[in-house]
């Protein structure tokens, strides 16, 4: 079986385009292509951790993890090759940043599934380049152009923010629930009305809105904010500081990166990874708490009623309790006895 996605098989249709090029590729970049591309240089700017991580290995400091294209990376390059991600705010933040860094006259290759969205990629980027279709397979769609227009990119004006128990919320493109709190998170902090104490690790952070609401309501806490999305890990610093709160905002892959314990861990975990369904993140959540967490220190998790979380809670603490449940969603409590 590939461990190419079926939108880098159509890329590598047409890999005797890229052989005398200086290729950045960015977006939803989900296996490594990059370092099976054959090209006069290649540099992979990704904004999920996981991902650099598993490109670090083979392309060294070719490979960035960070929110946006370092300006001085992209001015050395002349091909953009950018997937396609789900949500078309983040496709528009992160094609507008590239092209205000990016070469006029550079080629610009955009590949996306289908089911993505990608069909909107022509219309999007009419300010700054004429794509055309010039391929389709594997159900996906593959459109080129050049660039003609670079593009005005400031962040601050991509930073958007909502309310939740009164407090200011912080988001930006890309990140869960940009424009609201979601139910699930929701539905968590209603039911964890208890006093939560001690040094908490919000997995997934999102924008922060678990970690910030819940510190709110209970002076003291200790704050530790972990995500893989750069997007998301800025916004929660930015969520903290305006609600004058400290804490440490860190990029880990679930547990990657952490090795403290803490008192309380709460999430509202992914269950897919860009497209595709993913229990992944939520099952090494779990299975890995009881190593993360103080003697007495307790998990609490918003998850779809249907995801086969209760067995593996059972399985890792003994025990769990359900605290809340809608038609759709179940918050779930289990101590480290």
């Amino acid at each position: 079986m590939s461990m190419l996605t079926p939108a880098s098989e159509v890329i590598l249709r047409h890999a005797d385009e890229f052989t005398g090029s200086r290729v950045l590729l960015a977006g939803d970049i989900q296996d490594p292509l990059a370092a099976q591309l054959s090209a006069q240089s290649v540099y992979v700017s990704t904004s999920q951790y996981h991902q650099w991580q598993a490109l670090r290995a083979p392309l060294g400091d070719r490979a960035a993890f960070a929110l946006t294209v370092s300006p001085e990376a992209a001015a050395q390059c002349d091909t953009l090759i950018y997937f396609w991600p789900k949500s078309k705010q983040e496709a528009l933040f992160q094609l507008t940043q590239i092209f205000s860094c990016l070469p006029v006259g550079s080629n610009i290759f955009i590949v996306g599934e289908n089911r993505s969205g990608v069909r909107s990629a022509e219309k999007m980027t009419e300010p700054f380049t004429a794509l055309r279709k010039i391929d389709s397979a594997r159900r996906c769609g593959l459109y080129y152009g050049e660039l003609t227009t670079p593009a005005h990119f400031a962040l601050k004006e991509w930073i958007g923010s909502y309310t939740a128990e009164g407090t200011q919320i912080v988001t930006l493109p890309g990140v869960f629930s940009q424009d609201n709190i979601d139910v699930g998170s929701a539905l968590l902090l209603e039911s964890l009305n208890q006093p939560v104490t001690g040094s908490l690790l919000d997995i997934a952070c999102g924008s922060g809105v678990i970690a910030t609401v819940l510190a709110k309501r209970n002076p003291g806490l200790t704050l530790t904010l972990s995500d893989v999305s750069a997007a998301a890990l800025e916004a929660g610093r930015e969520t903290l500081a305006r609600n004058q709160l400290e804490g440490r905002v860190i990029a880990s892959d679930v547990y990657s990166d952490i090795s403290d314990r803490y008192d309380w861990i709460v999430a509202n975990p992914p269950f897919h990874d860009g497209l595709n369904p993913s229990y992944s993140a939520a099952q090494r959540l779990i299975s890995g708490a009881k190593a993360r967490l103080n003697r007495s220190g307790k998990l609490c998790i918003v998850a779809n009623a249907f995801l086969p979380y209760p067995d593996l809670l059972d399985s890792t603490f003994g025990q769990h309790k359900v605290l809340a449940q809608t038609g759709k969603f179940k918050v779930y409590l289990a101590t480290n006895a």
